[in-house]
């Protein structure tokens, strides 16, 4: 079972991660959006991490919302309110329960992803975020932590033959061929903090 610290970990090697690659994911954005999202993603993370050493939520779902909520408030352009989104709508399909499971965790995570294709009106095969986190929310419902990981590795490298479809990029047709994403690149950091959160807690 996966208690708050377990998500409070998670959050915290997500801004990790985000910090040692904030410069690839700006490099990545620069060619097909604002050149920004390293920066803001780095802030944002930074701001989560800050209110969670400060706030230590007692719940899974406290954690996910609070840090969706500092995502919003705290992270410019599209990606804040699109992983403020991802988070708040998870914390609360797990609501108030101490404790939750690997399966509970799966099907908050759908619900988290269907309301940022919701919001940004996507679908797979876009060239978003939704490319990296369909894929992963699949793989951990049926293998695991690890077969999240690599689906959403791997969705993330396969938006760069595709042309954008929804959002900033999508405004350069075929231009944006090419390019791997830059949102689907940071939320497949996201799903690799998850799953070495999980491989540090086994």
């Amino acid at each position: 079972m996966l208690d708050a610290d377990f998500f409070r970990r998670w959050m915290a090697a997500t801004g990790a991660a985000v910090d040692r690659e904030a410069d690839r994911l700006t490099q990545l954005d620069s060619p097909i959006g604002d050149a920004d999202h390293g920066s803001n993603l780095q802030r944002g993370f930074t701001a989560v991490r800050a209110v969670l050493d400060k706030d230590a939520p007692d719940s899974p779902g406290a954690v996910l919302a609070l840090a969706g909520r500092q995502l919003i408030s705290t992270v410019g352009g599209a990606s804040g309110p699109l992983y403020g989104t991802l988070l708040r709508r998870a914390g609360k399909a797990l609501g108030d329960a101490a404790e939750v499971s690997e399966a509970e965790l799966a099907a908050a995570l759908r619900t988290g992803v269907d309301a940022v294709a919701a919001l940004g009106g996507a679908a797979p095969g876009d060239k978003t975020m939704l490319d990296a986190l369909v894929p992963a929310v699949d793989a951990l419902e049926d293998g695991g932590f690890a077969a999240a990981r690599s689906a959403a590795e791997h969705g993330a490298e396969a938006t760069t033959p595709l042309q954008a479809r929804k959002g900033r990029a999508s405004y350069l047709g075929e231009r944006s061929i090419g390019h791997q994403d830059p949102g689907a690149t940071s939320s497949a950091l996201l799903i690799a903090a998850l799953a070495e959160t999980a491989q540090a807690a086994a």
